[in-house]
């Protein structure tokens, strides 16, 4: 049985960047899962597309909720983290921080020679590094253990594993290609934040780790996706089938695997999870 199959008592989970890409399907198979999601997003439009139409029958069901967020603006994060623990009765159980810039590189084929590339690297520092800083201090109050949960009370963490916080980094804080500083940098930040996150917040009763997606195909998880029909395995290369061992480029599912696992792995704290098909580990040319 997968793990995204796997039976557990429901949790409350929040979603940063869920709308497209690797996060709407975290969301489809949080939900797929038994579990209720929270959605963040910038993108308006496609948030609400996501959420109320790709998702329509959990949205209806009332076990998904979604809110616009800036994850640069850190008044919007609480606010709607506030929001959110609203949705889920004041408990929140597992926060997924997987908003940021996703493309790697600098705009325009720049180096980072050029002087304009100093306010992209301020935006990957502020979204891919101090929002989920925020995102988390944000979410603490709602998570941590207090001293009248039990297993008998009310509102309690009730589950064995007990609250999590994961953080979604990439392959490229281990190995960059050239003109990645920005992306790369912040992303190995991510790494020591979960490191020291998973230190401090153990006496609070939650637990950090890290996803590192390698190279995952997610043209398809779009509404764009959706209109034009796209699919996972058209967008395969012969050069996917060459640079990973698994002879295959990455599906979102291979994401949402490794996350419900950690959601339920209660000894595991202060681990990542580096899933690339193998690609660090195959000697290059």
């Amino acid at each position: 049985m997968s793990s995204t199959q796997e039976s557990s008592e429901s949790k409350n989970i929040i979603v940063s960047g869920g709308a497209r890409g690797i996060g709407r399907a975290l969301v489809r198979y949080f939900l797929e899962a038994g579990h209720r999601v929270f959605v963040f997003d910038i993108q308006e439009d496609e948030l609400q597309y996501a959420v109320t139409k790709h998702l329509e029958k959990h949205y209806k069901n009332g076990n998904v909720g979604y809110a616009v967020c800036n994850l640069r603006h850190v008044d919007d994060i609480r606010s709607k983290v506030d929001q959110a623990a609203k949705f889920f009765d004041g408990k929140i159980d597992v926060l997924v921080n997987n908003g940021g810039i996703a493309s790697p590189y600098w705009k325009d084929d720049k180096t980072m020679e050029a002087k304009e590339t100093y306010d992209q690297w301020v935006a990957y520092m502020e979204t891919n590094l101090t929002a989920p800083f925020a995102m988390s201090q944000a979410c603490i109050p709602f998570m941590k253990h207090r001293e009248s949960d039990s297993d008998n009370s009310q509102g309690a963490h009730k589950h064995i594993a007990g609250p999590c916080i994961l953080h979604v980094g990439s392959f490229r804080a281990h190995q960059s290609d050239p003109n990645q500083e920005g992306y790369a940098a912040s992303k190995a930040g991510q790494l020591g934040l979960m490191q020291a996150m998973s230190i401090s917040l153990g006496p609070l009763g939650i637990r950090t780790n890290l996803v590192a997606p390698g190279r995952i195909k997610v043209g398809h998880e779009s509404k764009e996706g959706d209109e034009k029909g796209d699919t996972w395995e058209g967008q395969n290369t012969e050069k996917d089938i060459d640079d990973h061992p698994t002879n295959r480029a990455g599906r979102p599912k291979d994401i949402a695997d490794a996350c419900l696992y950690l959601i339920n792995a209660g000894f595991v704290n202060g681990v990542d999870i580096t899933v690339d098909g193998g690609a660090l580990r195959k000697k290059s040319g």
